[in-house]
């Protein structure tokens, strides 16, 4: 993964300013909701650090036309509901569980969680996507049913998810306790070695023969976790399955995933009545066509939920591509990485919001998911994958927490816009003004704008919605997010 990561991002930039902060002084990183009548809250992070999720005064909502509106003008129809939002996170891979459960004592590890997940106290995040079986983030390889060469376990027998009981399970029942409606989703980085053409967990494919076993490798899965206390809402059939590494993976091309999903994972997920959301792809924008093959079979299709994409190459509009093809079918955007490649916090800010937040609402997406949520000081624990890969957080030998430029790119989106809400129609500026915008209605009848300024000047601008309007000027290289009834 590294070398794509450096290739894909390289454009942010290696710069000498941090892309974290430890305990900076004008963050407000637990704002507390104070919606009043005709008021709009705004909460601001820019590229200086000298705001971090920092709550500004709130604007006036006055009839349209009783001032005059700046040049920047959003209209926003909040009757044109587009996609229902499921939620915005990261991963909760086999490190960041550890870290988090054996390097924080019970009284760090509980302030983390809730800062990190609780909606009220902390930036609510509400989406989390694991791993089934190691990753390149992990303590060691492993997959829920290893055997020594030459074996094999058709009926799988052996199969146990024992390895993710003594972290990872710990943490996300901590977390659904927090959250109980949070949504979690699961991927495969690779099938066992012994379904596998190469006997081994890196690389190759599985094994046509093993397709049935391998399926219901998905549903022990599954049980094995409502078994534990944990509902997966979803799951991809492959991590990244055009790429092939060191770590845990597994080749499989459009044609193996389709013959998978319509002759086998599909009929038992059908037989078994299994709500489980199934997703194609889960790799780069690059690639749609990979996908779009899947759908256009009528047998997978209606097996299939949606898609997932990662951002280590191709263009956010490639998900609108995929929707313009098949707009019934639901589309997930499910990892990014920073790193030690791109240490600019402004322009992480920048680029973040407009291709991954912004972006990929924008472009239909469902969900906005960042990669490992925690990692230590060293960029690990690492198995075999990206070198330099930064977390959401950084956990510290002493149990101190660096919040990096992640967290708070995700605390503008989680915090705010909240499971079932839906983007709402809204007029699109001009590349000139610097600005990017999308906006949303929560359940309870809130309204969420979430802007940036990529320029490095302040911009004014005017928002006008049913009939009344108010301005706001948003700080060079800064985002916002502005809510209110």
């Amino acid at each position: 993964m590294k070398n794509v990561l450096i290739a894909t991002v390289a454009g942010l930039g290696i710069a000498l300013s941090s892309c974290s902060a430890k305990a900076p002084v004008n963050e407000d990183p637990k704002p507390q909701d104070t919606l009043t009548a005709n008021k709009v809250a705004v909460w601001v992070t820019n590229g200086s650090q000298s705001k971090l999720l920092k709550s500004d005064n709130p604007l006036a909502i006055v009839k349209a036309g009783s001032v005059s509106p700046s040049e920047n003008l959003i209209n926003i129809d909040f009757n044109t509901k587009l996609q229902e939002m499921e939620g915005f996170g990261g991963a909760m891979t086999g490190s960041s569980a550890y870290l988090i459960n054996q390097k924080l004592n019970a009284t760090q590890r509980a302030d983390l969680l809730k800062d990190l997940f609780d909606p009220q106290a902390g930036i609510g995040m509400s989406y989390i996507r694991v791993t089934m079986g190691a990753s390149d983030f992990s303590l060691e390889d492993f997959t829920y049913n290893d055997l020594p060469a030459g074996q094999t376990d058709a009926s799988l027998a052996k199969f146990s998810i024992a390895k993710d009981q003594t972290d990872l399970i710990p943490v996300l029942k901590s977390v659904v306790a927090l959250q109980p409606s949070i949504k979690i989703m699961a991927t495969p980085w690779s099938a066992p070695a012994w379904m596998k053409n190469n006997g081994k967990l890196a690389g190759g494919s599985l094994k046509p023969e093993w397709y049935g076993a391998y399926a219901n490798y998905f549903v022990k899965y599954l049980d094995a976790y409502k078994s534990a206390g944990i509902t997966i809402d979803a799951l991809s059939v492959q991590n990244e399955p055009l790429h092939e590494a060191a770590y845990p993976s597994m080749g499989m091309d459009s044609a193996a995933q389709l013959v998978f999903i319509k002759n086998h994972l599909g009929p038992l997920f059908q037989s078994r009545s299994i709500q489980t959301k199934v997703l194609l792809y889960d790799h780069n924008w690059d690639r749609p066509g990979y996908p779009v093959s899947i759908l256009k079979d009528p047998q997978a299709n209606q097996f299939v939920a949606g898609s997932a994409f990662h951002a280590y190459g191709g263009s956010v509009s490639a998900m609108s591509q995929v929707h313009d093809q098949f707009p019934d079918k639901e589309l997930y955007f499910t990892e990014i990485s920073g790193g030690r490649w791109a240490t600019n916090f402004s322009d992480n800010l920048k680029w973040n919001m407009s291709n991954i937040f912004i972006g990929t609402a924008n472009n239909w997406s469902k969900n906005a998911l960042l990669w490992n949520i925690a990692l230590d000081e060293n960029d690990g624990p690492k198995n075999k994958g990206c070198d330099n890969c930064r977390g959401v957080v950084t956990i510290h030998a002493d149990g101190s927490i660096t919040k990096n430029v992640e967290y708070y790119t995700i605390a503008h989106m989680s915090k705010f816009v909240r499971p079932g809400a839906f983007r709402v129609q809204s007029g699109k500026l001009s590349a000139a003004s610097g600005l990017e915008h999308v906006a949303f209605v929560n359940p309870d009848d809130s309204n969420v704008l979430v802007i940036l300024n990529q320029s490095g000047d302040n911009k004014k601008f005017t928002v006008a919605m049913n009939g009344n309007q108010f301005s706001y000027t948003i700080d060079p290289n800064a985002v916002a997010t502005l809510v209110w009834k």
